[in-house]
């Protein structure tokens, strides 16, 4: 069982039960990266100590967990009182599982495989209907990234015209800024893992991205090619 250490900012939080560890950790650093507060538990014991210790705005709850299912701790945490958003995770896909679901008290119900772009829009629109607000700006040198509106502002408030995998694109190197992104890496996480690109698409894309932005040796930010590898965004802390 993990839990994510608070943040004296009121960011949303998320808690997951998913005994599928690769699965559960993959989710975790995902939402993490978009900005939420998340912990974690592989069954729905460890996932009530948790809830017994703080409230979340949301749960990602697995249906097919040992002991405990998914819909039996959903409809028992209702009759207990908590009022968390539940997003339930499956391999089931039968209109009637889906039904279940709903019944026992979950607001919506994503069947897996599923495209991560649009779990995480599920989880934005839940937190909202929460009455929590996730994180909807990132800043860098005078820029301004609106994550809710999908735009960039310059220093002067001017917009910068970008695509939507640009946008992805700067998004995802400004959250992982100083660290070197392997273009694999990058691909999964702006194109999709479901999605065959060829990884110099990257090289284009950073291009375009960079001259979008009128980048120069003056900028308060530079994305650099590491070679072999992919890029590392870094932004002057003056």
């Amino acid at each position: 069982m993990t839990t994510a250490t608070p943040s004296a900012t009121a960011r949303p939080s998320i808690l997951i039960v998913e005994d599928d560890a690769h699965l559960r950790v993959g989710l975790r650093d995902n939402l993490m990266d978009e900005g939420y507060l998340v912990s974690e538990a592989p069954n729905t014991r460890d996932a009530e100590t948790l809830l017994k210790e703080r409230d979340f705005d949301l749960l990602i709850l697995d249906v097919m967990l040992p002991g405990e299912d998914g819909y039996s701790f959903c409809r028992r945490l209702r009759t207990q009182g908590n009022k968390s958003m539940v997003l339930m995770l499956t391999a089931r896909s039968l209109e009637d599982d889906i039904l279940k679901g709903f019944e026992v008290g979950a607001q919506d119900y994503l069947t897996k495989p599923y495209r991560l772009r649009e779990l995480l829009a599920r989880v934005r629109a839940l937190v909202r209907r929460s009455g929590s607000a996730p994180p909807d700006q990132l800043a860098f040198s005078g820029f301004t990234l609106d994550l809710g509106k999908r735009q960039v502002f310059r220093p002067d408030a001017t917009a910068v015209e970008l695509t939507r995998t640009e946008f992805d694109l700067l998004a995802f190197l400004l959250r992982h800024k100083d660290r070197a992104l392997p273009r694999g890496e990058i691909l999964d996480a702006v194109w999709g893992r479901d999605v065959v690109v060829d990884p110099r698409t990257v090289d284009n894309f950073v291009s375009s991205l960079k001259k979008k932005l009128g980048w120069t040796n003056a900028s308060g930010f530079s994305i650099h090619t590491i070679r072999g590898v992919g890029y590392r965004m870094e932004v002057s802390s003056s």
